[in-house]
């Protein structure tokens, strides 16, 4: 799916408020609405993006390419509820919550492997968000429910010893934008 028109104008305040930040190096989903979300940041720092497969969004299986309300209607399930139905295995052909964990797990030791400056940034998608934060947190993936992640938001995490922080969650520049 293409960004909207909206999500363009939020991509471009994400990366102006990005760019300030001096980020080193950056990640990204092969994605195509990833690409479209990273391409202001990309141009704006000059960063070629390193691009890992495995940041890919979790495959929802009969679910990919419906929206929120096409899920609820063809199956009869809250949108609210899709941690639980992935965490239970109950979406026809999805992929597995162990290997989503795995594939994003392993995708993000190689970036701790490869990564030498001080600040990254990892373009990806609200599922990869949340299992990001469930292993750098050490928390159950079915409670990544309670945290918010819209498009083109900024999670901003500290890591390292002796402890990990959260320092943004959910941090949406383009809010104040007129809609």
């Amino acid at each position: 799916m293409e960004l909207s028109p909206r999500g363009h104008e939020q991509v471009a305040a994400l990366a102006a408020y990005c760019h300030a930040l001096k980020i080193d190096t950056i990640y990204a989903s092969p994605m195509k609405r990833v690409q479209q979300t990273l391409a202001p940041l990309a141009q704006l720092s000059g960063k070629v993006p390193v691009i890992i497969p495995g940041l890919r969004e979790v495959d929802f299986g009969k679910w990919t390419g419906l929206s929120w309300d096409q899920v609820k209607k063809q199956f009869g399930v809250s949108p609210f509820e899709w941690l639980d139905q992935l965490e239970d295995g109950a979406i026809t052909e999805a992929e597995t919550v162990p290997d989503f964990r795995y594939r994003v797990e392993t995708s993000l030791r190689q970036i701790f492997s490869e990564f030498t400056g001080e600040s990254a940034a990892i373009v990806c998608h609200g599922g990869v968000i949340r299992m990001l934060l469930s292993l750098l947190l050490d928390l159950p993936f079915r409670q990544m429910g309670r945290f918010d992640v819209e498009y083109a938001s900024l999670t901003r995490v500290r890591y390292g010893a002796p402890k990990t922080e959260v320092e943004l969650l959910n941090f949406t520049p383009w809010r104040d934008l007129p809609s």
